[in-house]
């Protein structure tokens, strides 16, 4: 049987398209999910008694001699007994809604794409608007899966292209608007580009996914390292270390190279744009996974025809 790689692609822009509007749910609940499992943890630790030998977390960290405020842990007891009584949020629950006046989103107002453009970008209930971050992420996610449908096929490879792509759009956003690149994304991102190197899906020899991995982490660990002792402050969170181990792992330590370079002119061009625009955050920080992401997207696509090969030495 024939296949065209156009065909290809267009099959998997709509699996992408699929996706998209998951990662929509993705990007806007994980954060959530994450806050409502720190508080949880902090409220039972914090509401925690001394056990039989007078050992309590307090006393384990401030010493034996000290006690935590007065109430303190009827207090946290009871803001964890408020806490249990609040539905939990997951991907699958509750069912997508729109935030303004609680419409659950029938089947077909949620076509990607599609219905948005025939609601014009608004509730179908109360007329509010959703913004273009929905049809955003859908098509961008569309695209990506086009270009891996288009030079993989519909095939295990290209099926591996595409979670590594749509993992890097959910972090790249989650990171935009919170500052966090939750582990849960970011270690399965690299693992599984180290196992695809393994098997033979990543066109990206195990060593050099290796090599990639580590060098990735060790090279912005010590650039952070170098400017916390020179500054006094920290320059980035361990996540971007670890983001940069995920994409040398799926792209091969040639590859961190060119990622770093334009994420670095990225960040620059970025970070001043928003300083001129008065969009920096309190501190003055903006997030760099987004500009890591772009370099790494930008890596993978383009990278062949530039010549860097970053993907193809063996």
């Amino acid at each position: 049987m024939l296949h065209s790689p156009w065909i290809d692609g267009g099959l998997a822009a709509l699996i992408g398209l699929l996706i998209g509007s998951f990662l929509n749910v993705v990007i806007y609940r994980t954060p959530g999910m994450m806050y409502r499992a720190w508080l949880d943890e902090s409220l039972q630790a914090l509401g925690e008694e001394p056990d039989a030998t007078g050992t309590s977390l307090w006393r384990t960290v401030f010493g034996p001699g000290s006690a935590p405020p007065a109430g303190l842990a009827e207090g946290a007891r009871q803001a964890q007994t408020r806490l249990d009584a609040l539905p939990r949020l997951s991907l699958s629950k509750p069912r997508s809604h729109c935030r303004a006046c609680g419409h659950t989103v029938r089947w077909y107002e949620n076509i990607p794409l599609l219905s948005y453009a025939l609601l014009r970008g608004r509730c179908g209930h109360c007329g509010q608007a959703y913004g273009l971050r929905y049809p955003a992420v859908e098509l961008l996610t569309g695209l990506l899966f086009l270009y891996c449908g288009w030079r993989w096929g519909i095939s295990p490879e290209g099926a591996l292209w595409g979670l590594f792509c749509a993992l890097l759009v959910a972090l790249a956003f989650i990171d935009w608007d919170t500052t966090l690149l939750p582990d849960h994304l970011v270690q399965p991102l690299l693992w599984i580009g180290l196992i695809g190197s393994a098997l033979g899906l990543t066109e990206t020899p195990l060593p050099h996914a290796l090599w990639g991995a580590i060098s990735g982490y060790l090279s912005l660990w010590l650039v952070c390292a170098v400017f916390q002792a020179v500054t006094g402050r920290q320059g980035m969170g361990h996540g971007d270390f670890k983001l940069l181990a995920a994409l040398g792992a799926w792209l091969g330590w040639q590859a961190l190279v060119p990622i770093v370079l334009l994420s670095s002119v990225a960040g620059v061009l970025g970070g001043l744009a928003l300083h001129l625009s008065h969009g920096l955050r309190a501190g003055g920080y903006f997030p760099f996974g987004p500009f890591l992401v772009a370099a790494g997207l930008a890596t993978l696509v383009l990278g062949p025809y530039l010549g860097t090969q970053a993907l193809l030495i063996p």
